[in-house]
C-alpha cells in the first residue's frame, strides 16, 4: 500500500510539472530570426532640427524625411512586437489585428512584415510612432511578392498539362499556397514498467493565422480533406469566398462617429471623439476625420487591393458576416484606411473617430 502512495504521488508531480512547461511553449516570444529588418539605422544625416534622412527617397529623388529616433532601438522593438504577437493585436491601438506565422510561405511573410509594420507605426500609442520610410518594408514586400510571381510563372508554364487539369482559377495558383505549421507534437505515453498511465495518444490541433482569419490543422487530418476547404490566401479571405460590393461597404463600413472641425483652437487643431486622461478632449487635426464620401472611397480601394495602397504592408480584410470576429476585422480595415489616407502613417488618428468605443461594445458583447 505504501509502495502505491509513494508510486501514485510520484505521477502526480510529474503531470503537474509539466504544466508550466506548456504554458512557457504556448507562450514563448517570436523568434528574432523571423522578424524583418529595419535595413536603415536612427540619425542618418541630421538637419538640425529633430529630422534625418530615410530609408526611402521621395517623388524628387532625396530620402524622404523622418523623426531621428527612427528606427527604435532593435531590442526595444522587439519587446514590443512579443507583446502585441501574445495579444493578437497591437497594444496600443486595439483595433489594429495581427498575427506572426512561422513558415515561409508568402502570405506569412507578408504578415510578418505587417506585424511588424504596425508595430513600429504605433510604438507609443494609436499611429505615434515611426514612419514606414525609416525602414524597407515597402521594399522587401515588394521583393517577397515579385520571387512569388516568378516562380508561380515558372511552375504554370512548365506545368501546363498539370494546370489545365486543375479545378482551381489559374489567378489562385500562387496565393493559395497553403502556410503549414507543424504541429507542436503528437505525444504517446508508452505503457511498459515505470509507465503511470495506459498507452494515451494526443493529437494536437496548431491553429495558424493570417490577416484576420485562421486555417487549423491536426496531425490527424487528410490531405484531401485540407485541400476541400479552401486555402487561405495573403488577403485573409478564402479562395471560395464573395468579394463585398461596394453597396455592402458602404452599408457595413463602421462609422466614423465624429465629424472635423469641432471647437478649433485656431492653431490647426479640433476637439476629437474621444477624452484624454485629462478627462478633455485629445486634440485632432481640424481636418479629420475626412468627409464620408472620402472614407468610403479609400476604404473601397484598400478592399479591393487587400491592403492599404498608400501604406502597402497592411494588410486588411473586409468580412461581410456579423461574427465578432469580422466586425473587429471591418474596424480594423476602417482603422487603417484613415491612418494612412494621405501616405504610410499620414492620416488621421483613432482619437478623431469612435472606434475604440466600438471596438469594446464589440468585444463585450461577445463576452457576455
Amino acid at each position: 500500500m505504501l509502495f502505491n502512495q509513494l508510486f501514485f504521488a510520484l505521477c502526480l508531480a510529474g503531470s503537474v510539472a509539466a504544466f508550466p512547461f506548456r504554458r512557457f511553449v504556448a507562450k514563448r516570444d517570436v523568434d528574432p530570426a523571423l522578424v524583418p529588418s529595419f535595413g536603415w539605422q536612427a540619425g542618418v544625416n541630421p538637419d538640425g532640427t529633430g529630422n534625418c534622412d530615410g530609408a526611402v527617397n521621395g517623388s524628387d529623388g532625396k530620402p524622404i524625411e523622418i523623426p531621428c529616433q527612427c528606427p527604435p532601438n532593435s531590442t526595444f522593438f522587439l519587446t514590443e512586437l512579443n507583446k502585441n504577437v501574445a495579444a493578437g493585436f497591437v497594444t496600443t491601438n486595439p483595433t489594429v489585428k495581427l498575427t506572426f506565422p512561422t513558415d515561409n510561405s508568402t502570405a506569412s511573410q507578408n504578415a510578418r512584415l505587417n506585424a511588424a509594420a504596425v508595430t513600429l507605426q504605433n510604438l507609443e500609442g494609436p499611429g505615434v510612432g515611426c514612419p514606414i520610410s525609416s525602414t524597407t518594408f515597402v521594399a522587401q514586400q515588394k521583393a517577397i511578392n515579385a520571387e512569388t510571381a516568378s516562380s508561380a510563372s515558372s511552375t504554370v508554364s512548365s506545368s501546363a498539362s498539370v494546370a489545365a487539369s486543375s479545378s482551381a482559377p489559374a489567378g489562385l495558383l500562387a496565393a493559395n499556397a497553403t502556410s503549414s505549421v507543424a504541429p507542436s507534437g503528437t505525444s504517446t505515453a508508452a505503457a511498459g514498467s515505470g509507465s503511470c498511465a495506459p498507452p494515451v495518444t494526443v493529437t494536437v490541433t496548431v491553429t495558424t493565422s493570417v490577416g484576420t482569419s485562421s486555417t487549423t490543422s491536426s496531425a490527424a487530418a487528410s490531405a484531401s480533406s485540407s485541400a476541400s476547404t479552401g486555402a487561405t490566401i495573403a488577403s485573409g479571405t478564402t479562395a471560395n469566398s464573395t468579394a463585398p460590393t461596394d453597396a455592402q461597404i458602404a452599408a457595413l463600413a463602421p462609422p466614423l462617429g465624429w465629424q472635423a472641425g469641432v471647437n478649433p483652437d485656431g492653431t490647426g487643431n479640433c476637439d476629437g471623439a474621444v477624452n484624454g486622461t485629462d478627462g478633455k478632449p485629445i486634440l485632432i487635426p481640424c481636418q479629420c476625420p475626412p468627409d464620408q464620401t472620402n472614407y468610403i472611397a479609400n476604404l473601397t480601394e484598400n478592399i479591393r487591393a487587400g491592403h492599404v495602397l498608400l501604406n502597402p504592408t497592411v494588410l486588411l480584410t473586409f468580412p461581410t458576416d456579423n461574427s465578432t470576429a469580422s466586425q473587429n476585422a471591418r474596424l480594423n480595415a476602417a482603422a487603417v484606411t484613415i491612418q494612412n489616407l494621405n501616405g504610410a502613417g499620414k492620416g488621421c488618428p483613432i482619437s478623431a473617430t469612435t472606434f475604440s468605443a466600438q471596438g469594446k461594445a464589440i468585444n463585450a458583447e461577445s463576452a457576455s
